[in-house]
Order: C-alpha cells, then sequence, then structure tokens
C-alpha cells in the first residue's frame, strides 16, 4: 500500500509476520517493548532490572527481525513509554533513555498526552497535558532520542527544534 514504516506495538511477540513484510517491501520496523496484552499489560507490571528487561528484549527482537531477513538498519527500538509500565517506571524509561543507544538504532518514544503525565500533573486530563509534553519530548531528545511520536505536530516540532539546537550547540 506504500507505508514506508511499520509501528509494531507487539515487538512481533505475538505475530512476527511484520518483520517479514517489512524485509520484503524494504520498510523499516518499529520494535516497541510491551509486556502482556493491551487488555492485561497494565494488571501490575514488575520488572527485576527494567532497562536492562527492555534493551534485552528489544535486541532479541532485532535478531527476530534479522532471521526473519530484515537488516538490522532497517529497524527503529521504541521501550514503549506507557506500555506495561507504572508512571515510575515511565520516568525512569526516560531518565535513563540514552542506555537504549547501545542497540546501535534509532530510538522512538512516545509521550505524548500519556496518562503519566496525568498522574504528574496531579490528575491533569489528556488536554491539558501540552506543556508536559512538551517537557518529556524535550527531555527525550536531551536522552537521545531521534523521534518523538506525538499529536500536537506544530507545537512539538518547536520543542524539537529548540531541543536539537541545544544538544547540537548551534543553529
Amino acid at each position: 500500500a506504500g507505508a514506508s514504516i511499520i509501528n509494531d506495538v507487539t515487538g512481533l511477540v505475538r505475530d512476527p509476520e511484520p518483520a517479514s513484510v517489512a524485509a520484503s517491501h524494504r520498510a523499516l520496523l518499529v520494535i516497541m517493548h510491551m509486556k502482556g496484552t493491551p487488555r492485561d499489560m497494565q494488571q501490575d507490571p514488575r520488572y527485576e532490572d527494567l532497562v536492562g528487561e527492555i534493551a534485552s528484549f528489544l535486541e532479541a527482537q532485532i535478531a527476530a527481525a534479522e532471521s526473519r531477513g530484515l537488516p538490522r538498519e532497517f529497524t527503529i527500538v521504541d521501550p514503549g513509554f506507557g506500555f506495561a509500565k507504572t508512571p515510575a517506571h515511565n520516568l525512569e524509561v526516560l531518565r535513563r533513555l540514552g542506555e537504549f543507544a547501545a542497540a546501535g538504532r534509532p530510538l522512538l518514544i512516545g509521550t505524548s498526552r500519556k496518562s503519566t503525565l496525568g498522574v504528574v500533573l496531579g490528575g491533569a486530563g489528556v488536554r491539558e497535558r501540552l506543556e508536559a509534553t512538551a517537557a518529556t519530548v524535550a527531555i527525550a531528545i536531551a536522552n537521545g532520542a531521534n523521534i518523538v511520536r506525538v499529536h500536537d505536530v506544530p507545537e512539538m516540532v518547536r520543542v524539537a527544534r529548540t531541543a536539537d539546537a541545544v544538544m547540537s550547540a548551534g543553529l
């Protein structure tokens, strides 16, 4: 159908076919971390080593995609902010985002309007999370994110340009 990126929120766990489709069409594949299913992922998510477990999962799924013919350079990793993680987990992922760079793949994160931001803001509704989204986008870029998934595109483009300028020490 002409898509150039496939975003697999299951991380190839439920169905490895997206890797084969991406390989056959030379499309990029976003591999996202999530434990469980959308129905049960938020029921008491636990980790012994949050970042280590996510990083190991992403590396294993990159290898799984490679085994289905998708070159490593066609993968993007997403630690799954908001997916099978508590608000505390999500904030730790954001603080330690740079540790996912070890996979050597572009890093995508989607913090936009997520419920964790509502918790941080004391119960703010979805439409009251613009500034919190802007803060997390800037922090994500400062911590190594290459791609940010957002709802409020014009506003976050300005945030991203500013963060990029700060991080590159130039215009």
